[in-house]
C-alpha cells in the first residue's frame, strides 16, 4: 500500500513538474503578448454580464453580440483614446523637430536664474545632450504607437474568444483552481473589485485633473490650453510624480519667455489645486468603487508599469491585491487545517 502511494506521489509530482516546465516555456514564448491578454481580461470583466444578459436571457447570437460590444467598448474607450494619443504624438513629433528652440529657450532660463541667484544648475553641455535625447526620441515614439495599434489587435482578437467562450471558460477555472469554492469565490470577487475599481477610477480621476487643469489653463492664459488638457490627463496618471509633468513644464515655459507672474501662478495653481484634486479623489472615490487603499494604488501602479507596461496601472494594484488575498487564503486552507488535525491528535 505504502508503495503504491509512494509510485503514485512521485508521478504526481513528475506530472506538475512536466506542467511546470510547459508553462514556463510558453510564458517566455508569449509574453510580449502579455499586454494584449491583460487588456482582453479587463474588457472582458468589464463586459462578461452584459455578455451573458443579451445571449442567455435575450437570446441574441454569441457572435454577433460579442462583435457588438467590442464595437462599443472601441467606441467609448479606444476612439477618444485614439484621438487624444494622435494629437499628442502629432504635437511630440513637432518638438522633437524643434528641439534645438527648446534648448536656447532652457539656456535663456538657466542663465537668467543663475545670474539671478549666483548660483551654478548645470552646463551648457548639458543642455545640448538633453537636445540630442529629445532629437532621439522620435524612433522610440513611432515604434511605441506602432506597437499600441498591435497590441490592440491582438487583445480584441482575444476578447471575441473570450466573450464567445465565457460561461464554458469561467466554468473551467472555477473547476481547475485548487481551492474551496468559497475561496475560489474571494479570488472571482477580488479580481473583479479590482479590476472595475482601476479601469474605471482611474481614468475619472485623470479626467478630473484634466478638467481642473484646463479651467487654470484658461484662466492662465496657457497657450493650446487643450493640448495641455490631454497631457495633463495621460500624466496623471502616472504614478508618484503625476499631473506635475503637465504644469510644471509649463511653469518653466513661462518663466523661460520672462512670464514670472503666470509662471508662479501656474505653479501655485497646479500643486495647489491640481495635486489637491488627485489626493481628495484618490482617497474617496477609488475607496466607495473598490475599498482599495491609496498605497495598494501607487506602489501596484509602479510595480505594474515596470511589468506589463500601460495596462499595469489596472493589473499593478491587482498583483498586490491577490498577494494578500493568496495569504489569507493560504491561512485558511493549509494552517486553519493543520491545527484542527493537532487538536484531534491531541485530543
Amino acid at each position: 500500500m505504502s508503495d503504491t502511494i509512494s509510485q503514485n506521489r512521485i508521478r504526481q509530482i513528475f506530472f506538475i513538474v512536466i506542467l511546470l516546465l510547459l508553462g514556463l516555456l510558453l510564458f517566455l514564448e508569449l509574453y510580449s503578448f502579455l499586454p494584449a491578454v491583460l487588456g482582453a481580461m479587463t474588457l472582458y470583466i468589464l463586459m462578461h454580464r452584459w455578455m451573458f444578459f443579451l445571449t442567455e436571457k435575450k437570446k441574441w447570437r454569441k457572435g454577433w453580440t460579442a462583435a457588438l460590444l467590442m464595437l462599443l467598448s472601441f467606441i467609448v474607450i479606444l476612439l477618444p483614446v485614439g484621438l487624444l494619443a494622435n494629437m499628442l504624438s502629432s504635437k511630440v513629433t513637432y518638438a522633437v523637430q524643434h528641439s534645438s528652440e527648446l534648448v536656447a529657450a532652457l539656456k535663456k532660463l538657466v542663465a537668467t536664474l543663475e545670474q539671478q541667484f549666483d548660483v551654478t544648475i548645470t552646463s551648457e553641455e548639458n543642455i545640448n545632450k538633453l537636445g540630442n535625447a529629445i532629437t532621439q526620441s522620435l524612433p522610440q515614439i513611432l515604434g511605441a504607437t506602432f506597437n499600441t495599434v498591435t497590441t490592440i489587435f491582438f487583445m480584441y482578437f482575444i476578447l471575441y474568444f473570450m466573450l464567445v467562450n465565457g460561461r464554458y471558460m469561467e466554468d473551467a477555472l472555477y473547476e481547475y483552481i485548487p481551492l474551496k469554492d468559497e475561496n475560489v469565490n474571494k479570488v472571482s470577487k477580488e479580481v473583479n473589485k479590482m479590476v472595475v475599481s482601476n479601469a474605471i477610477g482611474i481614468p475619472l480621476i485623470a479626467f478630473a485633473q484634466g478638467l481642473v487643469g484646463l479651467i487654470g489653463y484658461l484662466i492662465i492664459g496657457v497657450k493650446e490650453p487643450f493640448f495641455w488638457f490631454g497631457v495633463t490627463c495621460i500624466a496623471a496618471m502616472l504614478p508618484v510624480v503625476g499631473a506635475a509633468l503637465a504644469y510644471v513644464p509649463l511653469a518653466i515655459i513661462f518663466f523661460a519667455g520672462e512670464e514670472t507672474g503666470r509662471g508662479i501662478a501656474m505653479l501655485i495653481f497646479g500643486f495647489g489645486i491640481i495635486g489637491t484634486v488627485d489626493n481628495i479623489l484618490r482617497f474617496t472615490l477609488l475607496r466607495r468603487l473598490g475599498d482599495v487603499h491609496p498605497l495598494t494604488t501607487v506602489f501596484g501602479v509602479i510595480i505594474g508599469l515596470n511589468l506589463f507596461g500601460f495596462i499595469g496601472l489596472i493589473f499593478g494594484p491587482l498583483l498586490i491585491s491577490l498577494f494578500i488575498l493568496l495569504l489569507k487564503i493560504y491561512s485558511s486552507e493549509f494552517i486553519t487545517k493543520q491545527r484542527d488535525i493537532n487538536k484531534i491528535m491531541e485530543n
